[in-house]
């Protein structure tokens, strides 16, 4: 006769239960986490406002001067257009870093999809500084903007990106840097198994001396 291998007034598991395990590390689930993701992505969006406010703000202007016929830079020898980009660039490098230690502060278990999140945030916030800044900024036609002022009288250019997919990418590059580095120095770990420790011989049992 053989026990059966079920114990006695105890159902048999169920493979297909609704509720899943929770994850064996305590950390959260899929689901949660691309919703963790999906927050992270949007608020580092909406923060590329203030990224574009910041690079209007810090950003060194192009003073361009017209004499009625053609429009022409005040100083040729100026940087303020590199400068722009850089400025930029440095602020993007700015948000990223910030995002990434406030998601890793909230959401210390975070795992790939949060990194995902981070990252296309970082370009979404890009793309909104990029539109804010140019917006608000000095208007993009130049030749209108030459004859409302008159001739002779300096003016600022409109902002551009002339390393735009650099710009873009600094965001997201700086947020997965330092999140990665965060996570390596403080993130949780996970207890190691003990068969990968090594195992002591067992210590010889005293013999009673004889009499």
């Amino acid at each position: 006769m053989t026990a059966p291998l079920t114990p006695p007034h105890q159902p048999p598991p169920d493979p297909w239960s609704a509720n899943p395990p929770e994850p064996p590390d305590g950390g959260p689930g899929v689901a949660a986490e691309v919703r963790q993701a999906a927050v992270v992505a949007l608020a580092s969006g909406v923060a590329g406002a203030l990224l574009g406010l910041l690079w209007l703000w810090l950003a060194p202007r192009v003073g361009l001067i017209s004499d009625g016929k053609a429009v022409y830079l005040r100083n040729s020898e100026a940087e303020a257009a590199v400068g722009g980009d850089g400025t930029f660039i440095l602020l993007a490098l700015g948000f990223g870093a910030v995002a990434a230690a406030l998601a890793f502060l909230v959401h210390r278990r975070g795992g790939v999809p949060l990194v995902f999140g981070l990252a296309a945030g970082g370009v979404l916030g890009s793309l909104l500084g990029w539109g804010v800044g140019v917006w608000f900024g000095p208007g993009q036609d130049v030749v209108a903007h030459a004859k409302a002022v008159g001739p002779k009288v300096p003016f600022d250019a409109p902002l551009e990106l002339d390393m735009a997919a650099a710009a873009m990418l600094a965001w997201p590059i700086g947020a997965m840097l330092v999140h990665l580095v965060l996570t390596a120095l403080f993130g949780p770990r996970e207890p190691r198994p003990a068969e990968d420790f090594p195992a002591w011989p067992p210590l010889p049992t005293p013999q009673a001396p004889p009499h």
